[in-house]
Order: structure tokens, then C-alpha cells, then sequence
């Protein structure tokens, strides 16, 4: 397969459909969060099911991966990827027929299967697809375009509630998915050839079993969720913390999430500007210092703040900068840590985060309910301190491996 070198307006279509329906995917997620109070109180419940509604869908996220990275393997990448973008759009829909909170999680669930498609299959092609510093800066800017959901997700979200019911977001998602689905039919490129790779469950589950004794990959795949977790978890419990605690109203509480995400984009940008100037993961390694000023942050606001939200918002912010320095960069040092086919690699890959992810959020949840915003500040700083533990040795294994790599191409030439 050839790679790209560069993007033009004939192969920029498939990013841009790709980053479409990854819109779709996360802003099911973060425009439904500010109607999660009506959604409760619409069922019956009480709030504690505001935060599970996210666990569900990234739950959801981790259930097909091992089956839809190796299947992308045998048939293709293209069909895998338009099956999944109309599974999706189906799932938004059928939440016209949600009658109580049981059969809602349902659908959370089953919308969350759309994240298996953008990492084990659309993620993996892009890595396929371009060389690796184009690979890393298309993947960032790609999140830049997506981070647009959680940005406008809250401020849309707290703005529809106000006029519509909840439902109508999951239309309006729907109709979004499929405009993706039309640009990525045109567009998609099939990066695989389907003679090359068999549907053999033997060697699938070997391969899955050599990922899991690779530590590399191990510790390269779990420094992703671990990075990204403190966001995670304010994405989670920002409704409650905002709108239940401080007293917020829901536009508020939506204008509020503008600068966490303005800061994660920020740091994407960063690095495309500098990836083609630093060995790549010198980046991750700028990351840690915003994110350990963040958890400072956060502390001192829940210890010594009569008005701790706003330090929390400042420090999520440092952290999230961090994290769009160093996401794309951990993604593909995992993504490369195995020589196992990629879609099985993306897929082993999406499995572990998403099920870190929800493990963690449920942890977090129940660190602030126990005890607060202190609970919440502990928590953080627990997943920052394991970051910073498994990053400082698989990056820098990373980087000695590139470095090598390179010295032994040059005495080659």
C-alpha cells in the first residue's frame, strides 16, 4: 500500500467524514449531559444515575472491539466502518422509544458500541494510511475537530433543553451520523487486502494473548485512559458538581465546560506545530508539567477554596492541555508496540482504555459522593501519579527504539 505524504483536497474527504462521525459519537455523549437532569427526572430516578450514564457508554465502547479489529483484518476496513456508522445512527433513534431509565442505559450502551468503529477500524486506517509523524498530526488534528463536540456539546445541549425535549438531540445526532456516513461511502480508502489476513479464531485469540504478555503495549495502551481519566470524570460529574452543588443554571454550567476544551485543543495544536520538530515523544514529556500544575490546582481549591468549583475548572484546564500535548503521541506508540495485525492491535487497544475509562469514572464517582470535591481532587491525583509512573519508562523506551532505529538506517545508507 502506498502512503500518503501529504494531505490534499483529494484525499482530505475521509478524515473529514471520519471526524464527522466521531463528532457524532462524542457529542451523543457530552450533549445529552446537561439533559441527563430532565432524563432522571423524567424516569423517576435520582441523580446518582447522571454519571452512569456515561459508564454505559463506554462500556458499550469496550463490548465489540475484539471482534471488529479482526474482522476489519479479513474483510475490510471499509465495510466494518459503514456496518458501524449505521449501527449508530440506528441506536440514536431508537431513543424515541426509551420508557424507562433501564431500557435508556440500553441505548447508552449500544450508542457507545460507535467508539469500537472510530478506534479498532477509522483510527487504525489513518495509521495505515499516512507515515508516521503525518499519521501522529492527522490524528491530532482530527481531535481537534472532534474535541468541537465537547465544546459545543453542553452550551447545545443546556440550549435545547430549554425549548425541546432530550429526544430531539438524538435526532439531531443521528442526522449528523449520517452525513458522515455519505462522505465516508465516498471516501474511505480499504487499506487492508483481504487475501492477506484470515478469520482464524486460533490465531485471533493468540494474538490477543501475545498482546497481553507484551508489557510495552500494556503499559503504552493503560497510560492513555490514565492520562485522560480527570477530564473523563469531570465530564461525568461537571452536571451534578455545576448545576446541583454550586448552584449553576444548566447555561452556565454548558459556558463553563468552553475553557476545559478550548485548552485540550490548545494542546493539540501545539503539537502539530511542533511535531516535525521534536522526537516524538519529547511532547508527552512537556505534558507532565501542566498536569501535575493542575492536580496542584485542584488541590488547593477543594482544601483552602470557599468556592472550590472554580480552582477545579482552572485545573482540569492545565491537565487537559497536557493531555492534547500527549494523546496522539501515546496512541501511537501503543498502536506500534506490537507487530500483531493493527486492527487487532487498535482493538485490544480500544478494549483496555474504554474498560479503564469505565472502571475509573465509577471510581471517581464514588470518591465524590463519598466525600466530595477532596474525594474528586484524590482520585485525580491518584490517575496522574500512575500516568506519571507508567509514562516516564514506556516513553522513554519509545524514544530509545526510534533513536536506534534511526542510527541504524543511517549506517545502512
Amino acid at each position: 500500500m502506498q502512503k500518503l505524504l501529504v494531505l490534499t483536497p483529494a484525499n482530505l474527504l475521509f478524515p473529514l467524514a471520519l471526524v464527522l462521525f466521531e463528532f457524532s459519537v462524542y457529542i451523543a455523549n457530552d450533549m445529552i449531559q446537561p439533559g441527563m437532569l430532565a432524563v432522571v427526572r423524567e424516569f423517576g430516578v435520582d441523580a446518582s444515575w447522571v454519571p452512569s450514564a456515561l459508564t454505559a457508554f463506554l462500556l458499550g465502547g469496550a463490548l465489540l472491539p475484539w471482534l471488529v479489529g479482526p474482522w476489519s483484518d479479513h474483510i475490510g476496513r471499509r465495510p466494518v466502518m459503514l456496518g458501524g456508522v449505521v449501527f449508530f445512527i440506528l441506536s440514536c433513534v431508537a431513543t424515541l422509544w426509551a420508557h424507562d431509565i433501564f431500557s435508556f442505559m440500553l441505548l447508552r450502551l449500544l450508542q457507545g458500541m460507535g467508539l469500537c468503529f472510530i478506534s479498532a477500524v477509522g483510527y487504525a486506517t489513518i495509521q495505515e494510511a499516512y507515515v508516521e509523524n503525518t499519521a501522529v498530526k492527522v490524528t491530532a488534528l482530527m481531535a481537534n475537530v472532534a474535541l468541537i463536540a465537547p465544546l459545543v456539546g453542553p452550551v447545545a445541549g443546556a440550549a435545547l433543553i430549554q425549548v425541546w425535549p432530550w429526544r430531539v438531540s438524538f435526532m439531531l445526532i443521528a442526522a449528523c451520523a449520517s452525513l458522515s456516513f455519505v462522505g465516508l461511502w465516498l471516501a474511505m480508502p480499504e487499506t487492508v487486502s483481504r487475501s492477506r489476513q484470515s478469520m482464524s479464531w486460533p490465531k485471533i485469540g493468540r494474538d490477543y494473548l501475545a498482546l497481553l504478555r507484551n508489557r510495552r503495549f500494556l503499559a503504552s495502551t493503560l497510560c492513555i485512559p490514565l492520562l485522560a481519566l480527570p477530564l473523563m470524570g469531570w465530564i461525568a460529574l461537571s452536571p451534578v458538581m455545576l448545576i446541583e452543588r454550586a448552584g449553576m443554571s444548566v447555561l452556565e454550567y454548558g459556558l463553563w465546560q468552553i475553557p476545559v476544551f478550548c485548552s485540550l485543543i490548545a494542546g493539540n495544536l501545539f503539537l502539530v506545530r511542533f511535531a516535525d520538530h521534536w522526537p516524538l515523544g519529547h511532547s508527552v514529556r512537556l505534558g507532565r508539567a501542566p498536569l501535575l500544575a493542575g492536580v496542584a490546582m485542584l488541590f488547593v481549591g477543594c482544601l483552602l477554596s470557599a468556592a472550590p468549583h472554580y480552582f477545579m475548572i482552572a485545573g482540569i484546564c492545565l491537565m487537559a492541555f497536557g493531555e492534547g500535548l500527549a494523546f496522539a503521541v501515546l496512541y501511537r506508540f501503543a498502536l506500534t508496540a506490537s507487530r500483531v495485525a493493527q486492527g487487532t492491535v487498535a482493538a485490544a487497544l480500544t478494549m483496555l482504555s474504554l474498560l479503564t475509562y469505565a472502571l475509573g469514572v465509577e471510581i471517581i464517582k464514588q470518591a465524590y459522593l463519598r466525600a466530595g470535591f477532596a474525594g474528586y481532587a484524590v482520585a485525580v491525583l491518584c490517575c496522574a501519579t500512575l500516568f506519571l509512573l507508567l509514562s516516564r519508562r514506556t516513553v522513554g523506551a519509545a524514544m530509545a527504539e526510534r533513536r536506534s532505529a534511526a542510527w541504524l538506517a543511517d549506517e545502512a545508507g
